[in-house]
């Protein structure tokens, strides 16, 4: 009764509008409204897992007048091919991983790809930032909903003294959720790129209508990175950022810091 009503409202606003209704076209069911509204929620920005107090080097190459507000929209463009291609890639790979189900979970392939992503990461200021944002993004999911999958990953972790990385940690819940792979792997890379364009706000003359538009403007590079993503495993990615490593391993020399890392 309920689905024929929904239907009968919607064919109405078609007559209401002067249109015949499309008897080919489909409507989203509740089940997928409510996995895009979740993912929505987890890739939020302003989800408190403390993304808002790591610049992962920018701060560093700001204050040494490297990079500057002109600079930028290149700059992000390369750090998408770079940092985005390998975050991706391990986004991928753990949601595959969860994917297959508890039955089917490898702990030991979670704790490779966690260590993995430590070894690419060569600065341990912008290793220890990955490894706290995942942790709290875990711990956070973990106070949403409950997957046997997600314990088991952070009990092994803990248990081996492993880090917890955040693009691991979002394949992971994000497959526990039923999103598809695909959009997983974007909303992550556009939440990357978003919390970097906000570093960026506060250490550069950058103000918020010109932030919103190099965001806008990126979108076709992060669905880019996500489609360059899919031709790499973890065996076989790489990625090449000097400048930032170097960044990220002065910024606690920095005379005074706008951020932890």
């Amino acid at each position: 009764m309920i689905t024929c009503t929904v239907l009968i409202i919607r064919d109405n606003k078609h007559e209401k509008a002067g249109m015949e209704p499309d008897p080919n076209q489909t409507y989203p069911s509740p089940a997928r409204d409510l996995a895009f509204l979740r993912l929505l929620h987890l890739a939020d920005s302003a989800l408190p897992i403390g993304t808002l107090a790591h610049s992962f080097g920018l701060e560093t190459l700001v204050s040494a007048e490297i990079l500057k507000a002109s600079d930028l929209p290149s700059f992000l463009h390369g750090y998408l091919e770079e940092t985005g291609t390998l975050e991706a890639v391990v986004c991928r790979e753990a949601f595959q991983l969860a994917r297959a189900g508890k039955q089917k979970f490898s702990v030991v392939r979670w704790l490779e790809i966690n260590d993995c992503l430590s070894a690419l990461k060569t600065a341990r200021e912008s290793r220890a930032a990955s490894a706290v944002l995942g942790r709290n993004f875990l711990q956070a999911a973990l106070g949403l909903d409950d997957f046997p999958v997600w314990r088991e990953a952070r009990q092994a972790s803990l248990k081996s003294m492993g880090l917890i990385h955040h693009a691991a940690a979002f394949g992971l819940v994000s497959a526990s959720f039923g999103f598809s792979e695909t959009s997983a792997i974007l909303a992550y890379l556009h939440q990357m790129t978003a919390s970097i364009v906000s570093a960026c706000q506060r250490l550069l003359p950058i103000g918020q209508n010109e932030a919103t538009r190099i965001l806008w403007n990126l979108k076709p590079a992060i669905a880019e990175t996500s489609e360059l993503s899919a031709l790499f495993t973890l065996e076989t990615v790489n990625c090449f950022t000097p400048m930032l490593d170097w960044g990220a391993m002065e910024h606690s020399a920095l005379a005074t810091r706008l951020f932890i890392s």
